[in-house]
Parts: C-alpha cells; structure tokens; sequence
C-alpha cells in the first residue's frame, strides 16, 4: 500500500474510531441519567394517590405475530382500575380476529371490543386503522401499541402516570427484543438491545429529551393528538411513532421515556430477512433524521478499530485502541441491556455482537441509496419519510 494512502486510512480510521469512544461515553452518560430518573419516577409512582384517569388501549392488528395470544393477555390482566382494549384491522378476514375473540371469551367482564376499519385512508394502512379506531374510544387518555408487545401488570400504572404533568405530551418507553431461535432474530434482538435502546438514552441526554416516539408505546391525551392534525395528519409516513412525538414536541409539549420496559417477541428471520428488516430501519432513520444518520457512522466502533489495526500494520497503539473500543463496546452495549432492559439474553447472545457490528456498516452504506421498502407483505417507495404503494395491497 502506497505509504501517503496508508496513513491517511490510520489517521482516518483512528479518529472515527476516537470519535466512537466519545459516543460510547456519552451513551454512558445517557444510561446514568435515565437510571437516575427511574428511580425519581419509581418513588413518584409509589407516593401517588390520585386517582389513575381511564385509558383506551389500541391495538392495531396485521395477523398473527409470535405470542401474540400471551401478549394480549398481559394487556387484560392490568392491575389498573379503569380501562379499555380496542383492537383493529383492516380485514374482516385477518387470522388476528380469532385470536380477539378467545380473548373476549377468556375475559368477559373486561372491555374488550374489535374495529373493523375497511376504508384505506393513506399508504400507512396501520394508521389508518388507527384513524378509525379512534373515535370509537370511550377515555380522554390513549394508549397505542404494536400487536407484539408483552406487557408487566403494573404496565399502565407506570406510563400513564408522567401525563399527570400537563407539559407532558407524550409518553413512550424502551422495549427488549425477545428472539426466535434464528441467528437472525438473535442478530436483531441483540442489536435492540446493545444500538437501539443506548443510541436513544444518547439522543435524550444530548438533546434534552426526547424529540420522537417509540412505537413499544406511545400515551397521550386525545386533545393533544387532535392539536396536531390526528391520525389523519401522519396517513403516509412510514415512521408514524416517530412522527407523533415529533409534532408533540414541536407543539411545545414534552415527550417522556417511561421508566417501564417491555417485550417484543421477534419473528424466526432467516439471515436475509434479517437484511431487510434492517435495511427499511436504516432507510426510516435516514428520511426522518438526515444529521442523525450521518452521525451513525461514529457509532461503529469495532469496524473502525479494525480498519485502523489493519492500516498500522498491528502497531501497539493500534491494539491498545482496539482493547479500549472493545471494552467500551461492551461496557455500553451490556450495560444497557442488563441494567435498563433487563435483557438476560445479552450476555449470551454477546459472542454475536462482532458479526452485527461489523454488519452494520454495510446495511448503513447501502441505506443511503434506493427507496424501495419492504413491510408486512406490501412493497413501497419512501421519499422524505412519506410512503408510495408500488403493489397491489395485502390487507390480511
């Protein structure tokens, strides 16, 4: 290798991978903020003694997702005094509404009621459930969640109480990724767990908040959806959690991460449908948030390292900041995972974290170039975080 070449590949890859020890720390930084306002917000929760408001739970549907039945049942089995379970879909036909009905059988004195919303309001056809399931809420205060969310008895106790602030706009709060057996869906779950949940830990300590939903949950009032233009507004994006928190926020009201955590049960993806899951991620995050995704590349550490022990031709202090990236890697990714996501499947899972991490550089270059989607069956072109059909639509 030419010796001007090489040393602009160290000098390059070493200051990159300098700059991912600066994210790793500041991703520290972001976990011990968030664990400090847990443990505010676990001894707010205790020491509460007003009443809890009503809410309305909606649950848009697209078939039937891993556990699902034991899913639903987490949500039935609240311990809250008063609330209701509004399931949607856009076919009558849909394999979910078997699964509605048993639990309407299993729980008869609970509110339990299923939408069928059959006008197709925009190309986000899960929104536009939503749309339409809406009005048939009975409570001020909406909960919205995905189909394959797990929930804890105290679930609604902990991400309803942060609206008792009137600045609060909305409420969401962090998952773990519960895998099949697949290294795909291990692949996937591990990275929810050591990327996506420190890299919005990060995003809250940095920007003093939150600016964005996750869709694990997101809680607010009914008032403050119809403030910004309601389901109707986000017909056509594709990042809808996303968008909602984004509007929330630029009304001027405050977006709050729950100290509560919950499961999504991942499906059994082989290593190509792994690809492409995370593919339409990258492609989601690079439309919604252009900076953030060019910040994205300081966050591949071990690549860089790799890239700079490889350019020095192994010289010492190549090593040494390879050991130091590995170790904050891991402090970062194993920390968040255990002490926020209680994650017990992290640790074993962890001899995949160079596979994924040296993945996902790959997935970030190639999310820079096309617009083709895939999700739930339907094929798309994303432009600007908005949404366009490029198939026939499959409802069930």
């Amino acid at each position: 290798m030419h010796f001007s070449l090489r040393l602009l590949l160290e000098t390059v890859s070493a200051a990159a991978a300098v700059g991912c020890l600066c994210f790793y720390a500041l991703s520290l930084a972001g976990l011990v903020s968030f664990l400090g306002s847990t443990r505010k917000a676990s001894a707010r929760l205790q020491s509460a003694e007003s009443a809890f408001p009503p809410v309305s739970i909606l649950k848009p549907l697209k078939g039937v997702d891993p556990e699902i039945w034991e899913s639903f049942c987490s949500h039935a089995e609240q311990d809250y005094t008063e609330f209701e379970l509004i399931f949607g879909v856009s076919d009558p036909a849909d394999p979910a509404c078997d699964v509605v009905r048993r639990l309407q059988a299993k729980y008869p004195a609970r509110a339990i009621r299923l939408v069928v919303g059959e006008r197709i309001l925009g190309a986000n056809v899960k929104v536009s459930t939503l749309a339409q399931m809406a009005p048939e809420a009975c409570y001020d205060v909406l909960l919205v969640n995905d189909s394959d969310i797990r929930v804890a008895p105290d679930y609604l106790r902990q991400v309803v109480a942060p609206l008792r602030d009137p600045q609060v706009g909305l409420v969401t709060c962090l998952y773990r990724g519960v895998a099949a057996a697949t290294i795909g869906s291990r692949l996937e779950a591990l990275g929810i767990s050591t990327d996506f949940a420190p890299g919005v830990l990060s995003a809250r300590f940095l920007e003093g908040g939150l600016r964005f939903g996750l869709g694990s949950t997101l809680v607010f009032r009914r008032a403050d959806l119809a403030a910004i233009g309601g389901f109707e507004a986000i017909l056509d994006y594709l990042a809808d959690d996303y968008e909602l928190g984004r509007r929330l926020a630029a009304s001027g009201k405050r977006v709050e991460l729950s100290s509560a955590v919950v499961a999504t049960f991942l499906p059994a993806y082989k290593l190509r449908e792994f690809w492409r899951h995370q593919l339409r991620w990258w492609r989601t995050i690079r439309d919604a948030r252009r900076w953030g995704y060019a910040g994205l590349l300081f966050t591949f550490g071990l690549p860089w390292a790799l890239a700079a022990l490889a350019a020095s031709g192994g010289a010492a202090w190549a090593w040494a900041l390879f050991a130091v990236t590995l170790g904050m890697r891991l402090l970062v990714g194993l920390g968040t995972a255990g002490a926020v996501l209680k994650d017990r499947n992290a640790l074993r899972n962890v001899w995949l974290l160079p596979v994924r991490d040296l993945i996902a550089p790959c997935v970030w270059a190639a999310g820079l170039f096309g617009n083709r989607i895939h999700w739930r069956g339907d094929e798309f072109e994303l432009k600007a975080g908005r949404l366009r059909r490029t198939g026939e639509l499959t409802r069930g």
